[in-house]
């Protein structure tokens, strides 16, 4: 998949998302009229209650792709060795200063990856590789 972005031209990269984003915005637009069809979502959506709007930020803040991520996270730093000299660490200074270094250099740890992936996204073909790697 890496020989394939480096050979694919800008072009080609700029079509192959766009034919990904179209298909996505298909799907979306058949699940909302069938979602509607079914009486999932009423006509007059003049009001949303406090109720459904809780509801909402659950299903968007537990979404699967949200969990997936999670699980994935937690379960790789789940003992490594920077997680026990982070214990390490909050023993012998300041617990909340450490908390703070933590969260940050994760995240932007994290933020490198995700950037990286998206940098990737764009230049790989996900059909192409998909293919390959079944193949």
């Amino acid at each position: 998949m890496a020989f394939e972005s480096v050979q694919m031209s800008d072009e080609e990269a700029k079509n192959e998302l766009e034919e990904v984003s179209a298909e996505l915005k298909e799907k979306e637009e058949i699940e909302l009229i069938e979602v509607t069809e079914a009486g999932g979502i009423p006509e007059d959506t003049a009001q949303v209650t406090l109720v459904e709007g809780l509801i909402n930020l659950c299903q968007f803040l537990f979404s699967p792709i949200f969990v997936q991520t999670f699980i994935l996270t937690f379960l790789a730093e789940w003992g490594d060795r920077s997680q026990i000299a982070t214990i390490a660490l909050a023993a012998a200074q300041n617990m909340y200063w450490v908390t703070l270094g933590t969260i940050t250099g994760h995240g932007f740890c994290t933020g490198l990856a995700v950037i990286g992936g998206r940098l990737m996204a764009a230049k790989i073909s996900i059909k192409r590789g998909w293919t390959f790697l079944i193949s």
